[in-house]
């Protein structure tokens, strides 16, 4: 009884900013008020202010930005993690073991570490402020992960099937699109929609890297329309569009949790 007790205020605690959120994004922009944040003004304004914040940051070129992001890249890292993966198992690359060291080993450092290099970096390849350099760091960025799921799904894989595939003629390329691949879809998409859910909450990546609306995320726009509360922007207009721009991947997560669950299951370390 105790811990049932416990676990509940526990959960109300957890639950009490998530309450907030819904109660203030959902109020009439103009009848916010700080002192009576927890009470709900029974008015529903949640569409009126994400409208108001769509115009007034002009989050639908952002919107775009973040999806092409969101989709391009953690595609791309998937299949080069599953190239990586394939090659270290399968192929039994010569020191092996090292070479994933070197894949994996930079998410050991601090992604703060990254950014005065990357900007001074992007700014002299003219990369900065564009949409494929920041298809090509959150690639960059992923292929680790999807490195370390897929090496160990693939240590699981039966040798005798590449051995298999190789006597019947098929070249290694043909065996890891037509035979490896197909068989880690499940660990793939885990780690896609992890790799999804990043991308499309990153701030850090598109503060130091994006200037221009049509380039940035869209949490950097968000956080950019934030700062203005101050100049006029009231505060239930940028709640409303940070509720709204997140249920996205609160969707794509709960419409694949049994997937991701088994998807990341099958690519624990053996």
């Amino acid at each position: 009884m105790i811990r049932r007790v416990v676990l509940v205020v526990l959960g109300l605690i957890w639950l009490g900013p998530t309450y907030l959120l819904l109660v203030n994004a959902s109020r009439p922009a103009e009848s916010y008020d700080p002192s009576r944040a927890w009470v709900p003004s029974g008015d529903f304004a949640l569409l009126e202010n994400f409208g108001r914040a769509l115009e007034g940051a002009n989050l639908t070129q952002s919107l775009a930005s973040t999806a092409l992001y969101s989709l391009v890249s953690p595609l791309l890292g998937v299949i080069i993690g599953a190239l990586a993966g394939y090659v270290i198992v399968v192929l039994r690359l010569r020191h092996g073991f090292w070479w994933f060291l070197l894949i994996f080993g930079g998410t050991v450092f601090p992604s703060q570490m990254l950014l005065v290099p990357l900007f001074v970096g992007y700014s002299d390849a003219g990369l900065y402020d564009s949409r494929v350099g920041m298809i090509l760091i959150y690639t960059a960025i992923n292929v680790p992960l999807a490195a370390f799921v897929l090496r160990n799904f693939y240590t699981g894989v039966a040798f005798s099937i590449f051995e298999a595939a190789r006597m019947d003629g098929a070249s290694t390329w043909r065996i890891f699109w037509r035979i490896y691949l197909p068989i880690s879809f499940t660990a793939l998409t885990a780690v896609f929609i992890l790799e999804f859910t990043f991308i499309w909450n990153d701030l850090i990546f598109g503060l130091t890297l994006t200037q221009t609306e049509d380039v940035r995320p869209v949490m950097t726009a968000i956080a950019g329309l934030m700062t203005d509360v101050y100049a006029g922007t009231p505060v239930p207009v940028g709640l409303a569009a940070g509720l709204v721009v997140s249920l996205p991947t609160v969707v794509l997560f709960l419409a694949t949790q049994r997937l991701f669950a088994r998807g990341l299951s099958l690519g624990s370390v053996q």
